[in-house]
């Protein structure tokens, strides 16, 4: 395995660092609405399609994008939804923390090569769930900041204008090819790592190199 000398180490947050748990709350929140597990299953499989549908688009704010995700889907299912309902996601967010791995991983790495993270997160959200990272990092980038959303090439265009750095300065850590991977491959990003957290599956063809979790990432860069 070739050693990955990156200038930064730059990060998609929910769902790679912080345990997003988007599934988890719909099947508490929709329990006494959707009884059936099969069904279930199918509806979070929607919420999450309409997640990402919902951030393809011109930007608005992260809130409207949740809550909208939420509606659409219970429309689809013909399921009552609430604005309760829309806001108890959003309000759930900054509350959670990272896998079990990634503090130890990336404490590894912190102190030797910078550490970015770019989110489609709210900025009033996003730094409760840094904090809960344990390590520090140099810079917490979000598509409020930008106006633009991943998988959106514009994201990464301006993280990296903002860097000041070329693509091939980057190594890009992400658990998704949907918003991340497959954007950074056309954005020239030469060195990609997919973190396998069994949300998406890994896609060949895209140069990243597939790791367990973020523990496996120190020897990604000779660490």
């Amino acid at each position: 395995m070739d050693i990955m000398r990156p200038r930064y180490i730059t990060f998609d947050c929910y769902g790679t660092l912080t345990n997003f748990q988007m599934g988890p709350l719909a099947r508490e929140v929709f329990a006494d609405r959707i009884r059936d597990p099969d069904r279930m299953a199918a509806f979070c499989a929607d919420f999450s399609a309409y997640r990402f549908d919902e951030v393809l688009g011109a930007w608005r704010p992260y809130e409207e994008v949740v809550k909208a995700s939420v509606e659409r889907t219970c429309r689809r299912w013909n399921v009552p939804y609430t604005p309760d309902d829309g806001q108890r996601f959003y309000d759930a967010v900054p509350s959670w923390g990272p896998h079990p791995d990634v503090t130890e991983g990336l404490a590894r790495i912190a102190h030797k090569i910078p550490l970015v993270i770019y989110s489609n997160a709210a900025e009033e959200q996003i730094m409760a769930n840094v904090e809960k990272l344990g390590v520090p990092f140099a810079h917490v980038f979000t598509a409020e900041r930008f106006k633009t959303y991943k998988p959106r090439l514009a994201a990464f265009e301006a993280m990296i204008d903002t860097l000041d750095c070329a693509p091939t300065d980057l190594l890009h850590v992400s658990s998704s090819f949907r918003y991340d991977l497959f954007s950074a491959a056309l954005m020239g990003i030469e060195n990609k790592a997919f973190v396998n957290r069994g949300h998406e599956p890994y896609t060949p063809g895209y140069g990243a190199t597939k790791i367990a979790d973020i523990g496996a990432l120190p020897a990604l860069v000779g660490l």
